[in-house]
């Protein structure tokens, strides 16, 4: 199949489950397409059980290994999608809460690679850090799943900058993250591990070019793009600017080996705050707005119903599902780390509203980034424990987490801010 027929398939399939999702199952869109999507593909592998012959499973199979999910995601929706979450995020309401926001996607995204990684490789017996690896990718909450999920609860404005805030910047850290250790780890296991030293500070260098790279290249991107915008009055032309700034940018933070996930947030922020304040009119803000909605809307369907097809890629042996069972606790118990360590050093400086722990910690989603990155690993004896506990981690945080976290929102994150 070719990229055009690949994507009519994909509309068409998350119209039709979406419909499905809205005429009997009334889930949240995004979780009740995801639902559906399993529920075909275990479909499916059921006809294929009974009737092997019919070859159905291996079909299905051949499509969605035609889809690269990791390419499709990392490469091209995750920019756009970063982007439009990051267009609705206010400066004003994130320099309010940039600290405890920055603790928890830097401090917060360590912690939980490490708690993860360590308890991973005492589970599995996989080596430290092959473990930390899939630490580094099972950390970074999903910001589409947890934007998605605030906007069905009624949150206190500071606690859902906080949500928001971090989710859009720890993707980026825990990218940047995964990458580093990723890179030691499979040179390490291909060059005998003789070069710790120099890895470290490789590692080092990395982490600082991707991450303070990428932040300045969407800053710079940002700044340039409002500037043109400020001399031009045409919704539908500022519209498209705003689409190449989140496309062209996103690939040539890939070109200059930056983070393109934080290009992409930084680049969203200036144009949310100061492009629309002094770069657009109030027309032209309505179609930016109504466009990234409209593409954040529609990503997310077809996003959430890849991750449902992914099951087709799962290795659906029994000592991998246990594992999986643990990694869903040790990815809950590294969020409540990564959450309450943070607010716990800021609490005696600042006032938190009572439910912060236990929302952040519950509403931590984790989604297609880390489905992608576990996608994204080189072919090993470990990568299919990798991929299958990862999988479930985010199967059971998408839906699980999803549909409850909204009413445990609700009822303690409106608490005031203790002072």
């Amino acid at each position: 199949m070719n990229i055009l027929q690949i994507a009519s398939l994909l509309i068409v399939l998350a119209g039709v489950f979406g419909a499905i999702n809205y005429l009997f199952l009334k889930l949240p869109s995004a979780i009740g397409i995801l639902v559906v999507a399993l529920l075909a593909s275990f479909a499916v592998l059921g006809i294929d059980y009974v009737w092997p012959q019919l070859l159905i499973a291996d079909s299905a199979r051949q499509v969605i290994n035609g889809i690269d999910f990791s390419d499709a995601l990392l490469e091209g929706m995750l920019g756009l999608l970063l982007f439009a979450g990051a267009l609705h995020v206010k400066l004003a309401d994130l320099r309010a809460q940039w600290l405890p926001v920055a603790l928890m996607a830097t401090l917060g995204v360590g912690l939980s690679t490490a708690i993860v990684g360590f308890g991973f490789s005492w589970i599995t017996g996989m080596p430290l850090i092959v473990a930390l690896v899939f630490g580094a990718l099972i950390s970074p909450t999903d910001p589409v799943a947890v934007l998605g999920v605030l906007r069905e609860a009624n949150l206190q404005k500071s606690l859902e900058t906080k949500i928001a805030g971090e989710s859009l910047f720890n993707d980026g850290v825990g990218y940047v993250v995964f990458l580093v250790l990723s890179g030691i780890a499979f040179a390490s296991t291909s060059h005998g591990g003789d070069h710790g030293a120099s890895e470290l500070d490789d590692a080092a260098l990395l982490f600082i070019q991707e991450a303070v790279g990428g932040a300045i290249l969407g800053i710079v991107l940002g700044w340039l793009t409002f500037r043109v915008m400020r001399l031009i009055d045409d919704p539908a032309l500022e519209v498209l600017l705003t689409l190449g700034l989140a496309f062209g940018g996103y690939e040539l933070a890939v070109v200059l080996h930056v983070s393109a996930p934080i290009m992409a947030v930084c680049a969203g922020l200036l144009i949310g705050e100061i492009g629309t304040k002094k770069g657009m009119s109030a027309q032209t803000r309505e179609y930016v707005d109504s466009f990234w909605k409209m593409i954040d809307e529609i990503l997310n369907a077809v996003l959430f119903l890849l991750i449902g097809f992914e099951v087709f890629a799962v290795a659906f042996d029994q000592r991998f599902l246990v594992a999986g069972c643990f990694a869903v606790v040790l990815a809950l118990v590294a969020r409540f780390a990564a959450v309450a360590v943070p607010i716990l050093i800021l609490r005696p400086f600042r006032g938190f509203s009572r439910g912060v722990i236990p929302v952040m910690t519950w509403g931590g989603l984790k989604g297609g980034i880390s489905v992608a990155l576990a996608l994204s690993l080189p072919e090993g004896d470990w990568k299919p424990v990798i991929l299958t506990a990862t999988y479930v981690v985010v199967i059971f945080s998408i839906i699980v987490q999803g549909l409850t976290v909204a009413p445990l929102a609700n009822k303690v994150g409106r608490e005031p801010d203790l002072m």
